[in-house]
């Protein structure tokens, strides 16, 4: 998922706009709403199978996210004694794959009995926005997770994240079957470029 923190350096747009989520009050206009009922994350996340790379397969847009490509997340713990265990660094590159990198850091804590499926994401001081696994892939042989769909409340923002950067297309095509039978409309996903890998 990408993310939220006032700053004066990269990704701000794109950390101003998800802590607009946290708080509930953004300058400009929000995303179109893509799914009128966001269902309840119905399986439980084992962190340790969550943390590691992904790659922002595709997404809904949002004003803080446009020109991203190349979109990364990278989750990891962190070494506190809080609640807020988990590390989040979100990358990409800002106007096309040859534009600028752009990083930004932030934490995360799990919501109390959602099974790890829910969490509260910060990028910026005190406020943290929704970030809810509604589905995901089964632990492969690499203990991870091999894919995620990632949601929140409001129905305005949608993550298809994997762990590869251009998916199969038999698993684009699982995907989008299972972004449309949670509700999703199809028509508002935007794909993510990345770079091709050298041969």
């Amino acid at each position: 998922m990408t993310a939220f923190q006032l700053a004066s350096r990269p990704f701000r747009p794109l950390l101003l706009g998800l802590a607009c989520i946290a708080v509930s009050a953004c300058v400009g206009s929000p995303g179109p709403v893509g799914n009128i009922a966001v269902p309840t994350p119905a399986k439980p996340v084992a962190i340790d199978a969550y943390l590691g790379t992904w790659f922002e397969y595709a997404r809904y847009e949002a004003p803080f996210q446009t020109g991203c490509e190349g979109v990364t997340a990278e989750y990891s713990l962190r070494e506190t004694s809080g609640d807020a265990r988990i590390r989040v660094v979100n990358s990409c590159y800002k106007g096309g794959l040859d534009g600028p990198f752009e990083q930004s850091t932030g934490r995360a804590k799990i919501v109390d009995g959602t099974g790890g499926a829910q969490l509260k994401v910060s990028f910026f001081g005190p406020f943290y926005g929704d970030y809810w696994v509604l589905d995901r892939g089964e632990v492969g042989s690499d203990g991870a997770y091999p894919w995620s769909i990632v949601g929140e409340p409001s129905g305005r923002y949608l993550w298809i994240l994997t762990r590869e950067a251009r998916p199969d297309a038999a698993k684009r095509a699982m995907l989008e079957a299972r972004v449309r039978e949670l509700g999703y409309d199809w028509s508002l996903v935007r794909f993510t470029q990345h770079a091709t890998p050298a041969e």
